[in-house]
């Protein structure tokens, strides 16, 4: 009951604004993109201009001129902040994309991109680089996971020839991982999109031994000159570093090759060069380091009692704060890409689980209608995985809040690795990712978010009722 009672009083003023709302998604799109416009001191004042999952990012001529309050006070904007040179405006899945096309502007991003890395020291430039690589790939990743989630609950009983169609469902995004990274890799390097992904696929080709039966003593590696050459399976950091040298090498390769050899020329030495450089020299060396990077890493996270879970969920937040928190995407495929389960995805859940829990106990302490209605609709949106209008917009306002917020998130990342809670999942979290957690630890991870939220909502009431 208690429970219900929350939800209502949260969802109350909500439900009231639904008209409100409704109205702005239906034809108010024009009317927020002039508003917005009129908040950054006028379209001639943009620069540049893109958008992701959730929001719109701007880079103006003069940061003087925008009004941060004038942004937030346009009706569907969930919140702003400034970072790196960009303005971003949250706005939600959905509204965003007809935002940005009210405005009129191209939606390849390219401009704001480079743009922006002029404002980013080599670390932030570094991880921005890895977000344009990973993100691309993350929808399939999570479509895999979700199908993979469904079967281990439902399908495990049916016919061996059903069951071989379900694992071409769940396990091909898994298996061609690496030729996806080359050929995301390529695309945002300015690369021929073909011809990274045939490089990746080449990778990962039937006919060189599997890594996995190596590393299991299945299967020997093919040995050509001295060197033990084995396919890029479950190899995320080599693939990466193979888009690179490959897609580097293009961009030369066009420089010096005659446009009339150009169209034949140009994709066969790329081709050629980099796979024998990526057989050779990449996957061995840059394998072995990746090897050695995972092992450190996943030491520490798994270090035990659940110490890790309890150091690096809050460390994840402040990553997000900091704008670097894609620098663990690679990790994330990395853990995928061995089979290994990803045990980041549920502490991402823990943190937002513990915002809302913060965000609830800001609601009942708030008093005007309006803020209950921006908190009410911001622990929404967490739900469902977006979770910048609580962190900016309510959480990291109060200091205690935020801390009570921590807590939270420190206590559920440990309960993470105390129950080894690693599903094949990435990209999604919290309600959304519950199918995929079907036959992989659901109820772990419900008992997960329920902890990460109770830590918080306990102690953000207690340092709210101080205040």
């Amino acid at each position: 009951m208690v429970v219900l009672r929350i939800a209502a009083l949260i969802f109350e003023p909500i439900v009231v604004s639904i008209p409100h709302r409704e109205q702005i998604m239906k034809n108010n799109e024009k009317q927020i993109a002039a508003d917005i416009y009129q908040a950054v001191g006028g379209k001639e004042n943009i620069r540049a201009l893109e958008h992701c999952a959730t929001r719109l990012r701007i880079i103006l001529n003069d940061d003087s001129l925008a009004d941060k309050k004038n942004i937030e006070a346009i009706p569907g904007v969930k919140g702003y902040f400034l970072q790196t040179g960009q303005h971003q405006i949250i706005l939600g899945g959905g509204l965003v994309e007809k935002v940005f096309a009210a405005m009129g502007h191209d939606s390849d991003g390219t401009s704001v991109k480079d743009e922006a890395y002029v404002k980013m020291n080599w670390l932030q430039k570094s991880v921005r680089i890895l977000a344009d690589v990973f993100i691309p790939i993350i929808p399939v990743i999570v479509a895999a996971g979700l199908l993979m989630g469904l079967r281990n609950s439902f399908f495990n009983e049916l016919p061996e020839n059903i069951l071989v169609i379900t694992q071409v469902l769940t396990d091909t995004a898994f298996i061609f991982l690496p030729a996806l990274v080359v050929w995301s890799t390529f695309k945002r390097l300015g690369g021929t999109d073909s011809v990274g992904f045939v490089l990746g696929l080449m990778t990962v080709a039937p006919q060189l031994p599997n890594a996995y039966a190596v590393g299991s003593g299945d299967a020997e590696a093919l040995e050509v000159m001295g060197f033990a050459i084995v396919g890029f399976q479950g190899m995320i950091l080599p693939a990466l570093v193979t888009g690179i040298f490959g897609a580097n090498l293009e961009k030369i390769l066009r420089k010096y090759v005659p446009n009339a050899l150009a169209l034949v020329v140009t994709p066969f030495l790329t081709v050629t060069i980099s796979i024998l450089v990526a057989l050779f020299a990449i996957g061995p060396v840059v394998g072995e380091l990746q090897s050695l990077i995972m092992a450190g890493i996943t030491s520490i996270i798994e270090l035990p009692y659940g110490i890790g879970g309890f150091i690096f969920a809050p460390l994840h937040q402040l990553l997000v704060i900091m704008g670097l928190h894609h620098s663990f995407i690679i990790l994330e495929f990395n853990y995928l890409g061995e089979g290994l389960g990803n045990p980041l995805n549920p502490m991402y859940s823990a943190t937002g689980a513990a915002m809302i829990g913060a965000g609830v106990a800001a609601y009942l302490k708030a008093k005007s209608s309006e803020n209950k209605g921006t908190i009410g609709s911001s622990i929404l949106s967490t739900s469902f995985g977006i979770g910048e209008p609580l962190l900016y917009g309510v959480v990291l306002k109060n200091p205690k809040l935020w801390a009570a917020n921590l807590v939270g998130c420190s206590v559920g990342g440990g309960f993470v690795m105390m129950v080894g809670l690693k599903p094949s999942l990435v990209g999604v979290t919290l309600i959304p990712a519950i199918p995929a957690y079907i036959g992989q630890g659901l109820g772990l991870y419900l008992t997960t978010i329920l902890i990460a939220f109770t830590t918080s909502f306990v102690l953000s009431r207690i340092v709210l009722a101080k205040d």
